[in-house]
């Protein structure tokens, strides 16, 4: 299945939430789930009735939109998640967040996370010194993500940087905003995630 590129405040509408997806703009008058909160179509302000696996389903949607991964991605995720000791719904959440475009969204180098993928696609950050263009990369603790010397000056990371006060950066990670150098202090926990999640009805929804 192809990346999905339609409007994304229509996905915000869908799942009856902000998912952030817009940057800057989803804390402004403009935002579209601010305006209309109901469901896109037609039909989206008449009521219905959500099955036990709707609302399992729009969870597990909600939470693939949020990080912005494919359906065969997310899935290969939760395997992993299952396999590894402890809560697997909390280990879930864990992966998606170490994912490097996430991490360098909660850095604050960038408004999104679809622009902090794109900015590492194009080779703008470097980890522990080494140029790395794959968005779906792991980090560790210790890990260093810095942006590239050549990169210092490009525009939405320069941007995103001004407005990054407004997110705040997660305790497991450290920013040096100074040098654009974010360290990996610890590895996620569930508490550091402040999106209303119920990862536990995602579980469910894959273990049917």
């Amino acid at each position: 299945m192809a990346r999905y590129t339609g409007p994304r405040c229509r996905l915000c509408r869908r799942e009856g939430m902000k998912l952030f997806l817009k940057g800057d703009r989803c804390f402004t008058e403009k935002c579209a789930f601010e305006r209309r909160s109901y469901a896109p179509g037609q039909h989206g302000q008449a009521r219905v009735k959500v099955s036990d696996y709707g609302i399992r389903l729009r969870e597990k949607q909600r939470v693939r939109r949020i990080y912005g991964v494919q359906e065969s991605q997310f899935r290969a995720y939760f395997q992993e998640a299952d396999r590894q000791k402890g809560v697997t719904g909390s280990n879930l959440l864990a992966l998606l967040e170490r994912r490097l475009d996430n991490v360098i969204y909660r850095l604050g180098f960038a408004n999104s996370r679809s622009q902090a993928r794109q900015l590492v696609r194009h080779g703008h950050f470097t980890v522990n010194g080494r140029k790395v263009n794959i968005p779906s990369f792991q980090v560790r603790p210790g890990d260093e993500i810095q942006v590239k010397e050549k990169s210092k000056n490009v525009k939405p990371i320069k941007d995103a940087l001004e407005s990054a006060a407004r997110k705040g950066v997660p305790e497991w990670l450290l920013l040096d905003s100074d040098n654009l150098k974010g360290t990996v202090k610890a590895l996620p926990e569930r508490q550091h995630i402040t999106m209303p999640i119920k990862e536990q009805l995602i579980v469910e929804f894959y273990s049917k």
